[in-house]
């Protein structure tokens, strides 16, 4: 279990340092109001207190209160202005006073020391060489302890255990007390636990120090925005892409059904126009050569019909047809004309041919 949670031993027992995620390390993260119970529990390294047993000893601490005030006359102004005031050791929030703290650390033969006294002053003890501190600014209340032979910062508003150099320990104090946090100093033994025995037998790193929660919500809001708008971007352009693709399909396919229509246009203005040739060819061999019938017409080698001829061959027997018909009108004017043509080229008078007679 200490290889896998803090570090790899060799076998022949020397410890080498690694860098963990310190998952040994108990840490509370915030949950509403209730910094004074992850507070106490990141202190004792577990979870020793429930917001049922902080109220239990807040509702205590309220009743020892209200029996002094009461020593005063249950009739006083300063009673019956003590009873319309709200508990000062806990609200519906979650709040919890430094007297409902103390109280609870007592159970476990703790106490606090304010770290600024003059009482603690006049002790001139270092930093690193106590245990654990309490810090607490309006109504926050965080842990700052020694784990092993390192220190912690166990604030549940971060994301996970903050690792505090020794040389950085008392600054990190002082730049609390200037922020206006009052710090406690934790006297008495701590209960043992666990990742207190495991640190003793080596120091950890942490590459990277964890965040405040706002901040990685923050950040994981905008990752997921930005995840989002990636998405959005990436469909949009699948789409516009299936867009272009439909439209060019549909672009294709109406250009396909439009040469269709005009081949088939096409198709339907030539059949129409060997129709009409046959039929006047057809029309004209009736007329001028009635001697043909469907008997001697040519038929294709199948026999069932006639051979259908090119429109270039239609056309040309149409006007070989059209021209024939043109020199037979012709002749036959000739031939119309040819007797009075033929006395005038004898020289025969008709009038003397007339008195011949006569005579």
């Amino acid at each position: 279990m200490i290889g896998a949670t803090l570090g790899h031993v060799r076998d022949d027992g020397c410890q080498c340092s690694k860098e963990t995620n310190m998952e040994a390390v108990f840490h509370e993260k915030q949950e509403g109001s209730l910094c004074a119970q992850h507070c106490l529990n990141n202190l004792l390294q577990g979870e020793y207190f429930s917001p049922v047993e902080l109220s239990s000893i807040a509702h205590q601490l309220d009743e020892e209160e209200r029996m002094r005030m009461a020593e005063g006359g249950l009739t006083s102004e300063e009673y019956r202005i003590f009873m319309q005031q709200p508990s000062g050791n806990m609200d519906d929030s979650g709040f919890f006073s430094i007297q409902v703290i103390s109280n609870a650390l007592e159970v476990w033969g703790l106490e606090l020391l304010l770290f600024n006294s003059q009482e603690y002053q006049s002790l001139q003890i270092s930093p690193i060489d106590e245990r654990a501190f309490i810090c607490n600014y309006k109504e926050h209340w965080f842990t700052v302890r020694k784990i092993g032979k390192q220190w912690f910062n166990l604030n549940s508003l971060l994301t996970g255990p903050e690792l505090i150099s020794d040389t950085y320990l008392a600054l990190f104090l002082a730049q609390l007390q200037q922020e206006g946090y009052s710090i406690f100093v934790i006297k008495g033994t701590l209960p043992d636990c666990e990742a207190d025995q495991l640190l003793q037998m080596i120091r950890v790193q942490q590459a990277q120090r964890p965040k405040l929660i706002g901040e990685e919500i923050a950040q994981s809001s905008d990752e997921r925005l930005q995840q989002t708008d990636t998405d959005q971007a990436t469909e949009t352009c699948v789409t516009y892409s299936e867009t272009n693709a439909l439209d060019e399909d549909e672009e294709n396919l109406q250009k396909a059904l439009a040469l269709s229509r005009q081949e088939i246009d096409m198709e339907d203005e030539e059949a129409d126009l060997r129709r009409a040739i046959q039929l006047s060819i057809q029309g004209g061999l009736q007329l001028d050569f009635p001697q043909l019938t469907p008997d001697n017409i040519p038929q294709t080698s199948s026999g069932n019909a006639p051979e259908l001829l090119t429109s270039e061959e239609l056309r040309r027997r149409r006007q070989a047809f059209f021209e024939k018909q043109q020199q037979q009108q012709e002749q036959a004017e000739d031939l119309h004309d040819k007797p009075t043509t033929s006395s005038n080229a004898l020289g025969i008078d008709p009038g003397s041919a007339d008195s011949d007679l006569s005579d």
